[in-house]
């Protein structure tokens, strides 16, 4: 596998050499490890935390107001530690350093969430999960343009694509194994992905920058490592936009699933994190497969617009169905749609925004700024859904409509996109 000593542009940065199993297991592992860390907590713990703290009448303002905070501060962190991660000239490489410390504080913060005694205390743990952890992901996604031909890229993506998926599977599984043990609900899913993380880490042949190329690092930097320009690169911009809306559908359906079941199926908490874990395994289980097949087909025929349109169009309908349900088997039989939207989506979208990135020497950084469209709607998704609920008379029918639109509309996103057919 090449190495690079870029510092701007194209310039001097070697084509990477076509990548093996090995890699594409543990990076995937990697990957996944970090949404299992984050997406246990998403889906049930962090939710059922704060509402064993503040009570049932207060936690979706609590929740609203803890994760909304946490993707704010995730928002700005993102592209600050890309652009530093982007500049590292460290004799162990460009993207180490910031793995096992982003790891390691994001580590610290989920075990202050398991552990808090008020909600004072789980929005610090959370914000500091969310730093670090950001930290992390700017770093491992910039290994993908790194380390993977843009002939592969449509293939690899599709197997990062049921990451998510296979994340939320096994954390949903991990958290009823544990109900009643909220500490355990927490913590067993962090020490499996920390372990995982750590494996790819010891085998990744990192990319090196030389100390002669490094660029200097100013105050200035942390003004531009936000910097995007939609007249000079509009390809990156609609994709941005794009994953932003649709990132946007899958966090009004994934902060409020657990109080969906409890109020509009009507559920018991006791029977929550196993209802989850079976809806999760439904739309996984059709989410491998189209993410795989979809990352495949896509680096075959060349073609990626299609299939990321196609996708966001099938997600938007799933959530209309989960809007109209009333049952939990109707719930399922959204989840299962989702899932083939989903993993069409993500398995080719990543290679999408390869594809279109405006600098290689900025990589982490760019694909920082695009991660801004990962964390943003976790930001917004809370302050908005308690606006609709409130308008809409508490139906979460209608906040999931929405979310189906935000589906839609993602889909239009990409149509503008000239760079990739």
């Amino acid at each position: 596998m090449r190495r690079t000593t870029a510092s701007g542009g194209n310039r001097g940065q070697a084509l990477p050499a076509p990548v093996g199993v090995r890699f594409v297991a543990t990076y995937a592992l990697a990957v996944m490890s970090v949404a299992l860390i984050l997406i246990a907590p998403l889906l049930v713990t962090l939710a059922l935390k704060i509402r064993s703290l503040v009570g049932a009448d207060q936690a979706p303002e609590s929740l609203a107001l803890v994760t909304g905070v946490g993707g704010l501060l995730a928002l700005v962190a993102g592209p600050i530690f890309g652009r530093l991660s982007d500049r590292t000239s460290s004799r162990s490489g460009m993207r180490r350093p910031w793995l096992i410390g982003g790891l390691l504080g994001g580590v610290i913060g989920i075990t202050v969430v398991a552990v808090a005694p008020s909600l004072v205390v789980v929005l610090v743990g959370w914000c500091l999960a969310q730093l670090f952890f950001n930290a992390l992901q700017a770093a491992l996604v910039a290994v993908l343009p790194d380390q993977v031909p843009a002939t592969q890229r449509g293939t690899v993506s599709g197997v990062l694509g049921i990451t998510v998926p296979v994340a939320a599977v096994l954390g949903t599984f991990l958290v009823q194994l544990f109900t009643g043990h909220m500490t355990a609900m927490f913590l067993a899913p962090c020490a499996i992905g920390a372990a995982l993380v750590l494996l790819f880490v010891v085998l990744l042949d990192d990319r090196r920058l030389s100390e002669e190329d490094a660029r200097p690092w100013s105050v200035s930097d942390v003004v531009t490592a936000f910097h995007l320009d939609p007249r000079r690169h509009p390809d990156f911009a609609w994709a941005l936009a794009g994953r932003f809306l649709f990132v946007c559908a899958f966090a009004l359906l994934t902060t409020y699933q657990a109080y969906y079941l409890l109020d509009r199926i009507g559920s018991a908490e006791a029977d929550v994190p196993a209802q989850v874990f079976r809806a999760t395994l439904v739309q996984s289980a059709v989410l491998v497969v189209a993410s795989l097949v979809g990352g495949r087909l896509s680096d075959r025929i060349g073609r990626r617009k299609v299939f990321v349109v196609t996708a966001a169009v099938t997600y938007g309908a799933a959530l209309f169905v989960v809007a109209m349900a009333d049952t939990f088997g109707g719930f399922l039989v959204g989840m299962a749609v989702s899932g083939l939207g989903f993993g069409a989506y993500m398995a080719v979208d990543v290679a999408l925004v390869a594809d279109v990135l405006p600098d290689a020497a900025d990589s982490a950084r760019d694909l920082a700024i695009f991660n801004m469209a990962n964390a943003l709607p976790f930001a917004l998704a809370p302050a908005v859904a308690p606006v609709i609920l409130a308008v809409s008379g508490d139906s979460y029918g209608v906040l999931y409509a929405v979310a189906g639109a935000c589906a839609l509309l993602a889909a239009a996103a990409v149509v503008p996109i000239r760079g990739v057919r």
